[in-house]
């Protein structure tokens, strides 16, 4: 659920800067604008939040969703708008604004996966409810005074 939560919240990060910038330089088709917002979600998220996050950090990975922002916007780009300007440039203010927001979307999911993982820890362990019980040995006085009386002989 967390990461639908967090592919969701990227979406709309990705969708919202690529209908803007490409929908006001290259007036694109709103299906190919669609296209472009769902693709560069799946292909950032699954290697820039599954692969990179999770082996790397939250800064390591920040920085390497930027080329991957750009790479991705960037040939889907030429793929679905004909443009008579350049997308190169559109990619890299895109991939910029998206590169902001990715912080946010790391620290997100390191937390919410965080919290996730305790409570199934606490759910299926019962180690942090043992307790230890402390008494005095009855024995022990029983072993102590039997040595002493056979010391005595």
């Amino acid at each position: 659920m967390v990461h639908l939560k967090a592919l969701g919240i990227k979406a709309i990060a990705i969708g919202l800067t690529v209908f803007s910038l490409f929908g006001l330089f290259y007036n694109a088709n709103l299906t190919n604008l669609f296209w472009i917002s769902v693709l560069t979600t799946g292909i950032t998220y699954l290697i820039g939040e599954l692969f990179v996050l999770g082996r790397f950090g939250n800064v390591v990975a920040s920085i390497a969703d930027f080329p991957l922002a750009f790479l991705s916007l960037w040939l889907l780009g030429v793929m679905f708008i004909d443009a008579g300007i350049p997308i190169v440039t559109t990619s890299l203010i895109a991939a910029f604004f998206i590169t902001c927001c990715e912080p946010f979307i790391h620290t997100y999911i390191t937390e919410q996966l965080a919290v996730e993982r305790k409570d199934e820890d606490e759910s299926s362990s019962i180690t942090g409810q043992l307790q230890t019980e402390f008494s005095e040995e009855f024995e022990a006085d029983i072993v102590t005074d039997t040595k002493e009386i056979n010391d005595d002989k």
